[in-house]
């Protein structure tokens, strides 16, 4: 999760995993960080990187507060309130104050996800489109198509750093335990322009299963549940029609040895 100051209006990027306020007390703590008194607190406006619980499940707590517009995580709102109307193509930007950032649609992960670049300091929010970790890409076509807009985008700007949704790997580059709470020699968070100049080319060279291209590991998990499914009913058949077989010989034998 990410806070931007503009002088005129903040923006929170994603919401995170956590709805309970006693868990984890979002709301209050961004708007202690906000300029300004209540009532009358500092405009504040909460975005997403892409739809899936993990990054909007503290919404809610959001829900009631003056000054602050939540945007919809559905297609249809994100394109709404961006105007994209040539989804995935376009830029749009979002004023906050003398602080201007660009929204890119960069679907591949999901369908909704929208990356951030702060022109001020040159960060460049990426959710889970990139990041240390799996890349989970659901449409391949949609996600090469996003690697090589981005690309294109940043290719003349200055980016200080990559900031993604999550660090699922190690200083080695190994991926720890799928859902792991317990990260030891954890990756940093940051990447950097190049590897957004050379997420097109990985993103190429995609199975469409799993695949490793240099430091990039991608994963379809819909299409590799499929395969080990596959798999496994293949082992059964197999396994069946071996013990069908042995039963057969087995009875075979039996007819013989009873007719001698």
């Amino acid at each position: 999760m990410y806070v931007l100051v503009g002088s005129a209006k903040a923006l929170l990027i994603d919401t995170g995993d956590v709805a309970d306020p006693n868990q984890m007390p979002l709301s209050k703590t961004v708007m202690d960080l906000l300029p300004g008194g209540q009532p009358a607190k500092f405009p504040l406006l909460v975005v997403h990187t892409h739809r899936h619980l993990d990054h909007r499940a503290g919404d809610g707590q959001f829900a009631n507060l003056s000054n602050v517009e939540v945007v919809g995580f559905d297609l249809d709102s994100v394109r709404r309130f961006y105007n994209f109307t040539d989804w995935p193509n376009g830029l749009a930007q979002i004023d906050l104050g003398g602080r201007t950032v660009d929204a890119i649609p960069t679907p591949g992960h999901n369908e909704t996800e929208v990356s951030f670049y702060d022109r001020n300091t040159g960060l460049f929010f990426s959710g889970d489109f990139l990041m240390p970790a799996r890349l989970l890409i659901n449409d391949t076509a949609a996600d090469l198509a996003s690697a090589q807009r981005v690309a294109a985008f940043v290719k003349d700007r200055p980016v200080s750093y990559v900031l993604g949704g999550h660090a699922e790997m190690n200083t080695a580059g190994e991926l720890f335990p799928w859902e792991s709470q317990y990260h030891p020699q954890e990756h940093v968070l940051q990447m950097s322009k190049n590897d957004l100049l050379a997420l097109p080319a990985a993103v190429s060279n995609f199975n469409g299963f799993y695949t490793k291209s240099g430091s990039f590991v991608m994963i379809n998990s819909m299409h590799t549940l499929i395969a080990f499914a596959i798999l496994l009913a293949a082992a059964l058949i197999a396994i069946v029609l071996i013990m069908v077989r042995y039963v057969r010989r087995r009875r075979r034998a039996r007819r013989l040895q009873a007719a001698t």
